[in-house]
C-alpha cells in the first residue's frame, strides 16, 4: 500500500476551495492522471462512476462521497487501483484555506510491479492538481 499526502495553502476562503474540489465532474480539469469521468449513478452525496486514467486509458470504478463542506472521499471499487483518495479543505482564517490530498492505494494483479514508482508519480500529480485547484479557487 502506498500512502501519499500533500497540502497547499490557498489565498481564498474555504467555501471557494470547496466549490472547486466538490465539482467532481470537473476532476479531469485539475488531476492530470484522470482523463475522463462517467457517472453511473448518483444518490444524495454518493456518486458511483467510472474514471479513465491517463495511464493506458485504464478504467477504474469509484464511489465518491461528498462530505460538505470539507471532504471528498473517492474509494476505488474496481480496476487496477485499490484504496482511497481523500481531498480535504480546512479554513485558515476567514480569507485563506488549506487543501490537502491523501492517497492510500495499492495496485491489483500484474500491474503491482508498478508499485515502487507509484509513490513519486502520485506525489507529482497531486502537487500539480493542488496547484490547479489553488489557481481556480483564487480566481473565483
Amino acid at each position: 500500500m502506498v500512502r501519499v499526502h500533500c497540502e497547499l495553502a490557498v489565498a481564498a476562503p474555504a467555501g471557494a476551495v470547496w466549490a472547486v474540489v466538490s465539482d467532481i465532474d470537473s476532476e479531469p480539469d485539475h488531476w492530470r492522471g484522470t482523463r475522463s469521468v462517467r457517472n453511473v449513478s448518483r444518490r444524495g452525496n454518493v456518486t458511483e462512476r467510472e474514471i479513465t486514467l491517463a495511464f493506458r486509458d485504464r478504467v477504474c470504478g469509484q464511489r465518491v462521497t461528498l462530505e460538505p463542506p470539507a471532504v471528498v472521499r473517492a474509494e476505488f471499487t474496481s480496476g487496477m487501483i485499490t484504496g482511497t483518495k481523500v481531498v480535504r479543505v480546512r479554513p485558515d482564517g476567514e480569507s485563506r484555506a488549506v487543501v490537502e490530498a491523501t492517497w492510500e492505494i495499492g495496485v491489483r494483479g500484474m500491474m503491482s510491479v508498478l508499485a515502487p514508482m507509484l509513490s513519486s508519480h502520485i506525489r507529482s500529480g497531486t502537487e500539480q492538481a493542488l496547484e490547479s485547484i489553488r489557481r481556480a479557487a483564487e480566481s473565483r
